[in-house]
C-alpha cells in the first residue's frame, strides 16, 4: 500500500477499513467546556471506534508543580500502557478524529509521533466529513481489543521548557496558539496571569481550518499564512533543520510552539507537519509560564 499523508480523505480511511489489517481509529473528542466527550461518541461515531479520553489518556495527571501545566505530557511507561491498550501493535496503522476542528486529535497524533508511532493519520474535516461522505455511524459503548505490542520511546518530536521558549521567543520564532484576545491578554479564563511569552507571535489554530468545508486549508495558503506570521527564512530553516536531524530525537531549535495547555498547539504543529516542518512543542504552555511569578507576561500585539 502507499504511504498515506498525515491527513487523510473519508474515502482513504474507509478503504483502509477494506484491508487486510484494518487500522486502529481513535475518538478524541474533546472541547474546554466538555472535555468527555464519550456520552457523544455513544450516540454516534465511526465504525469499530475507541473513544480516548483527552485529560486522562493523552496528558499526565496534574503534578504538584503548576508549571508543569494543565496537561503536562504522559511519562513513555504510561503511554505505552495506554497505546497497548488500544490494541496498538508495531505495524499497526492508527486514524485519529473528532467532531471539533481536529484539536483533540491533533494532540493524539502528536502524542503518538512523539512516542515513536509513524503510520498515524488525522481524519481530515473529522466525524462530520465521515457524515457528508454518507459513510455510516455505530452507536453504544466500544469494547477494548486484545493489548497490542507498540513500544513506546519517547522524545521522536522535539519539545522545550520554560528557557527554550523564552530563547526562541526572543528571536521572534515562537508561536502563540490561542485566540487573538488570549494573546493579547484582553482576557484570561483558565489560567493564573493573561498576556503571552514576550516576543511570542500569535497564530490561531482556528486558522488552520476553511470555514466552507472544515477541512484544512490547502498547502500553499498554509504556508503563505505561517510565512506571514513567522517569516520564510524561519520555516525553511525549520524545515532544513528538521531533514537533517541526525536521529529523530534530535531538537529542531528552529522555531516553537505553545497554546494554553499544549493541547491546541498541536493542531499548528500538524498544520505545520503537512508543509515538511517540525517544530518544538512547549508542553506547559501559556498554563505553565503563568503560573511562575518571575516569568514575564507581555500584553497587547
Amino acid at each position: 500500500m502507499t504511504r498515506l499523508p498525515t491527513l487523510i480523505s473519508p474515502a482513504e480511511l474507509d478503504e483502509l477499513f477494506a484491508g487486510a489489517r484494518p487500522p486502529v481509529v481513535l475518538d478524541v473528542r474533546w472541547t474546554l467546556p466538555r472535555p468527555d466527550g464519550r456520552e457523544d461518541f455513544m450516540l454516534g461515531h465511526i465504525p469499530g471506534a475507541l473513544y480516548v479520553s483527552l485529560d486522562d489518556e493523552l496528558a499526565a495527571p496534574a503534578h504538584d508543580d503548576p508549571m508543569a501545566g494543565r496537561h503536562p505530557l504522559p511519562d513513555p511507561q504510561g503511554f505505552q500502557a495506554t497505546v497497548r491498550a488500544w490494541g496498538v501493535d508495531e505495524d499497526s496503522t492508527v486514524v485519529v478524529y473528532d467532531d471539533n476542528q481536529s484539536l483533540g486529535a491533533a494532540r493524539a497524533w502528536w502524542l503518538l509521533r512523539w512516542a515513536g508511532k509513524t503510520d498515524v493519520h488525522v481524519l481530515d474535516g473529522g466525524l462530520g466529513a465521515w457524515q457528508q461522505a454518507g459513510l455510516p455511524l455505530a452507536g453504544g459503548p466500544f469494547v477494548r481489543p486484545r493489548l497490542g505490542t507498540f513500544t513506546v520511546t519517547g522524545g521522536h518530536r522535539p519539545v522545550i521548557d520554560a528557557a527554550g521558549a523564552a530563547d526562541l521567543g526572543a528571536r521572534g520564532r515562537l508561536i502563540d496558539s490561542r485566540a487573538p484576545e488570549r494573546y493579547r491578554g484582553e482576557v484570561e479564563p483558565m489560567d493564573p496571569r493573561a498576556g503571552h511569552i514576550p516576543g511570542a507571535l500569535n497564530r490561531p489554530t482556528t486558522e488552520n481550518i476553511d470555514p466552507s468545508t472544515g477541512r484544512f486549508k490547502d498547502p500553499a495558503t498554509l504556508r503563505a499564512e505561517f510565512e506571514r506570521v513567522a517569516g520564510a527564512d524561519t520555516l525553511a530553516g525549520a524545515a532544513s533543520a528538521a531533514a537533517a536531524a541526525a536521529s529523530p530525537q534530535e531538537p529542531a531549535g528552529e522555531l516553537g510552539v505553545y497554546c494554553g495547555s499544549g493541547v491546541t498547539a498541536c493542531h499548528n504543529l500538524l498544520a505545520l507537519d503537512t508543509l515538511g516542518v517540525t517544530a518544538a512543542l512547549y508542553p506547559a504552555s501559556w498554563s505553565g509560564w503563568s503560573a511562575d511569578p518571575q516569568a514575564p507576561a507581555a500584553t497587547g500585539d
